[in-house]
């Protein structure tokens, strides 16, 4: 069986995309037996993983956004070195595949078809896989809250603009989290649990976040009242606003949050006052460009906070 060879599984929304298929047919020019086919509803990343593979394919694009990317990931996890997974972001904020320094533009992002993939770690809570980031508080609301018609108008600035526009809604929330040498609680502002650096369209929450450590970055950002006043001030200045984050990187971490608290899994809604992240190890094999920012880093465990 040809090894150049890879099925396509692209988000309903991108049927059209004239520059997915013209990135297609070059591919198919080259060599390249490229099959396409396309979600309608949820359920269809799953169900067509699983014919990619019973059709004997070993390599899976996945097309479409990070909700997009994580179903497809989450699909192929539970067929561990079945097939290598090649990343095409198509979405508005395309966080996961930005901090990983693949090319957003779909003919170069499938050049990563010719590079050899490599064994990265996934996030697990309660049974669900996520591939890039859990964050909770004021900025999980702003990704969960901005319309699709905002998207489709300003792209990533899009959640940036909604951000701005909701500060009269901006409250801590009390939580408690714990892990290995790690314990913390009191109220926070925003929390980010990372495989990947950034999330909600460019918000980088974990900057040393590595895919191949075997651990999650986790950063926290403390509500003292002084900062839910300035916060606004510091946004828009760009700066300040890092040093005040409370960082660990853990292989696993347990969560309490009490009511206000919104926790947002990759774009999706997540329930439950009491969670377990978990870091699974070299879960997934994933095309990425030899010198991503995310790979390279030896496992280590150290906190700060």
């Amino acid at each position: 069986m040809s090894e150049r060879r890879a099925l396509l599984i692209l988000h309903g929304k991108q049927a059209l995309n004239e520059d997915v298929r013209a990135a297609v047919e070059a591919r198919r020019e080259q060599g390249w037996e490229l099959a396409v086919r396309v979600t309608w509803e949820a359920g269809d990343a799953q169900r067509l993983v699983e014919e990619a593979l019973a059709a004997g394919y070993t390599k899976i694009i996945a097309g479409g956004g990070d909700g997009t990317l994580r179903d497809i990931a989450e699909a192929l996890a539970q067929h561990p070195q079945k097939a290598s997974l090649v990343l095409l972001p198509l979405g508005t904020a395309n966080d996961f595949s930005r901090a990983a320094g693949i090319s957003l533009e779909p003919a170069q992002a499938l050049d990563l078809l010719d590079v050899e993939p490599s064994d990265i770690d996934l996030g697990e809570v309660g049974g669900q896989i996520f591939l890039n980031m859990a964050t909770g508080g004021f900025g999980s609301q702003v990704t969960a809250n901005t319309s699709e018609d905002l998207k489709k108008v300003l792209g990533g600035a899009a959640y940036l603009f909604t951000g701005l526009t909701r500060f009269s809604e901006l409250h801590a929330a009390y939580g408690e989290l714990q892990g290995p040498d790690f314990h913390w609680q009191g109220e926070l502002l925003a929390l980010g649990i990372g495989n990947g650096r950034q999330a909600g369209g460019g918000h980088v929450l974990c900057p040393e976040a590595r895919v191949d450590d075997g651990l999650l970055d986790i950063s926290i950002l403390p509500a003292p009242q002084e900062l839910v006043g300035t916060l606004k001030n510091l946004l828009s200045e760009g700066f300040g606003l890092d040093s005040m984050f409370v960082r660990a990187r853990l292989p696993w971490v347990e969560i309490k949050v009490a009511e206000g608290l919104s926790i947002n899994l990759d774009g999706e809604p997540l329930e439950g006052d009491s969670l377990r992240f978990v870091a699974k190890p070299a879960a997934l094999q994933v095309h990425l460009p030899k010198d991503s920012p995310l790979l390279g880093q030896q496992p280590s465990i150290s906190h700060q906070g």
